[in-house]
């Protein structure tokens, strides 16, 4: 499929841009071919009024025409003039009869006073450019000048011309089809990784979602297959029906919540937040099951290095979605609790202590005034080859362990960068293996009280 679509662009490519370059080498033939015609016109009418004002004329008797045009005196220094430029003369008298010529044998064309230049055919190959001059003086005519040039000082160049553009068009068309090809497939590329991630994420997603429908489905099937069967047995079996009921539910969820995202139209209501507050409410809730697993869950307040002009309630209060935000921090400090040693793991290591650690300060990026929070843990650590995968959607770093003992869907880390990037923040990992994980946001303040005077 890609591999099609690939050559279409690559033919599209090639086929227009010699359509171009064919409109351009013709304009340029036609342009190089008119300018070579206008130079012998130009030329030849030079020539005319060259030999014009060089004609020697005579006084005769009125009944002879009063003038009369000494013909070997006149054009004697003019042939030799005009020999090295390929031009030929000829000299009529009133009444049309050759005279004087320049032409070894004169050709058979009938006399036409015209000022303009045409192209006469003689046969052959043999094509002049010819000025045919009426000679006048105090209204008596004095004679016919005609003009020649031979017509190959045009198609000599022309032709060379039509073959060096048709060969140059031609290796211009073969390079833009091997660059057009070549585009082509960087073109391409984002979309076959944009569709390779989404037959991953549907693969991912019909996994997600298979397995607890299945078990759905075969506890039902239990409970109508045995109707009178134990009431216990099918209370828990209702439960369990329910847990997997409520699973699906926020797995869903978060799937909507991330095309919102994707799409632009996930909603944010912009109020003040303050970000020390809401930590705390998010530790608060999570400390229970910080407890159970014998984790140490703390949060670190730094003081500002400058001073800050606001009040000590707004020194930590960003215009966010307090419901996204505590969202975000829920999934970052649930994952690390998730992931890091229990106390039981603690101790068989021989390590100091399980911690979860939260730390809140400002700090400056950029010359404006921005929020960090870290979240750290003492876990087991993420590979390096892991890390760039960490924030796509159902990526696991250990799926056989993770499915173990994880109720989450994979998604987590997803809906938390998306989070960040809907107010303007960036999130990054870093991560030593049997060491622990940090977990770093860092969010602008947008309130127009921040300024910061340096001490």
């Amino acid at each position: 499929m890609f591999q099609a679509t690939r050559r279409r662009l690559a033919i599209w490519y090639t086929t227009v841009t010699a359509i171009l370059l064919l409109l351009f080498a013709t304009g340029v033939f036609f342009y190089v071919r008119t300018t070579l015609v206008d130079r012998i016109d130009d030329t030849l009418k030079h020539v005319v009024e060259v030999v014009n004002r060089s004609l020697i004329i005579q006084s005769v008797p009125v009944a002879q025409g009063r003038y009369q045009v000494n013909v070997e005196g006149s054009f004697r220094d003019n042939a030799e003039a005009v020999e090295d430029d390929h031009i030929d003369l000829e000299w009529f008298n009133p009444q049309g009869q050759l005279l004087w010529s320049t032409f070894v044998e004169p050709p058979n064309i009938a006399l036409k006073a015209n000022k303009q230049a045409e192209t006469v055919h003689l046969g052959g190959d043999r094509i002049l450019r010819q000025v045919t001059q009426k000679i006048n003086r105090d209204r008596y005519i004095l004679g016919y000048l005609r003009v020649s040039h031979p017509w190959f000082e045009v198609t000599k160049p022309i032709r060379q011309l039509s073959v060096d553009l048709a060969v140059g068009t031609l290796i211009t068309i073969i390079i833009v089809g091997a660059i057009g090809w070549f585009l082509s497939g960087l073109a391409i590329q984002p979309i076959r990784d944009s569709y390779q991630s989404l037959k991953q994420f549907t693969a991912d997603a019909s996994h997600e979602l298979r397995n607890p429908i299945a078990t759905i489905q075969t506890n039902v099937q239990m409970a109508l297959a045995y109707p009178e069967a134990d009431p216990q047995r099918q209370q828990r079996q209702l439960k369990v029906v329910e847990r997997l009921t409520q699973r699906l539910g926020n797995l869903v969820n978060d799937l909507l919540f991330l095309a919102r995202s994707d799409s632009g139209m996930l909603q944010t209501r912009d109020q003040p937040v303050p970000l020390d507050a809401l930590l705390i409410e998010v530790i608060e809730e999570q400390r229970t099951t910080a407890e159970q697993k014998g984790i140490f869950l703390c949060l670190h307040i730094a003081e500002p290095k400058t001073k800050v002009l606001e009040t000590s309630e707004e020194t930590f209060t960003l215009q966010g979605d307090w419901d996204q935000l505590a969202r975000l921090f829920t999934n970052l400090i649930s994952n690390a609790l998730e992931h890091s040693f229990s106390k039981e793991d603690i101790s068989n290591a021989k390590k100091k202590e399980a911690l979860v650690e939260i730390e809140l300060q400002r700090i400056k990026r950029d010359r404006f005034p921005h929020l960090q929070v870290t979240v750290k843990d003492t876990g087991r650590g993420i590979p390096e080859t892991a890390l760039p995968h960490l924030f796509d959607r159902f990526y696991r770093v250990d799926p056989s362990r993770t499915h173990q003992g994880s109720r989450g869907s994979g998604l987590g880390l997803a809906i938390a960068e998306a989070i960040a990037k809907n107010h303007q923040g960036q999130i990054t990992v870093n991560s030593r293996l049997n060491q622990g994980t940090t977990f770093t946001v860092v969010l602008p303040l947008t309130s127009s009280k921040s300024n910061l005077v340096k001490t």
